[in-house]
């Protein structure tokens, strides 16, 4: 663990316009109970699937992926995680990872003792049910992922993906200007992300810029006109309420 901590009563994400913190009574007690926090390289590993993890985390800064491995080395890219999100939660169940964590920026995390987070979360009923939204609202993430992969098209899809991250990135204080993300993501990331070859991936994503739907560089994602998008790909993140954080 590192020595250095920012004190939760003053957090970093107060100003993140969609996190829904919780009240300074609440993040007072929050402080007590964390750790710490580590740093993470770009490539760091947060939790290593199959080993329970012995810290619960939520991510403070950076963005992050969730990922499985197949035996044979493949890796299927899960999820993108981002401030605010919880990683490690299965290990508060006494349960190994069924993934794992990856930077994909450098990245801080807060860190939570594993053997009384159980303890910690349902001694208060208000952080119980924000808890229980965030598993529901990953579970919902997760079937927009499905149907994208089911349903929509190439173009479609990588579209999708981009409105995801940059919506994400706008709730969370991550843009760098008006609909801009500077996000290094490579076109076999994506490809993993969306089941698509990497031929496919490079053809669909000059469609796209040439459409001026998406322009997604190996370092930025821009979208000139997200209800364009949101239209495109009929998926409208931003009538979600706000995520609550611990």
């Amino acid at each position: 663990m590192e020595p250095a901590r920012h004190s939760c009563v003053q957090c970093p994400l107060l100003a993140c316009p969609g996190l829904n913190s919780p009240s300074e009574d609440r993040r007072r007690l929050i402080d007590e109970f964390k750790m710490g926090e580590i740093a993470l390289d770009r490539g760091g590993q947060a939790v290593i699937q199959g080993v329970r993890s012995a810290h619960v985390y939520t991510v403070l800064d950076g963005v992050l992926i969730r990922y499985r491995l197949l035996d044979d080395g493949r890796r299927q890219i899960i999820n993108f995680l981002f401030p605010g999100d919880l990683i490690g939660l299965q290990s508060a169940l006494d349960e190994s990872m069924t993934h794992g964590v990856e930077a994909l920026t450098e990245a801080r995390l807060c860190a939570f003792p594993r053997d009384r987070f159980r303890d910690f979360i349902t001694r208060f009923s208000d952080l119980s049910y924000d808890l229980i939204w965030l598993a529901a609202k990953e579970e919902a993430a997760l079937e927009e992922h499905l149907v994208a992969l089911g349903q929509r098209n190439a173009r479609e899809r990588i579209a999708y993906l981009a409105l995801f991250l940059v919506e994400r990135a706008e709730a969370t204080c991550r843009t760098d200007g008006p609909h801009r993300l500077n996000l290094t993501v490579t076109q076999s990331q994506i490809a993993d992300m969306l089941g698509l070859s990497l031929v496919h991936t490079n053809r669909s994503l000059q469609v796209l810029r040439r459409e001026g739907l998406v322009t997604w560089s190996l370092n930025t994602i821009e979208i000139p006109d997200m209800d364009a998008v949101r239209q495109y790909v009929q998926f409208d993140y931003a009538a979600k309420r706000k995520r609550p954080y611990f």
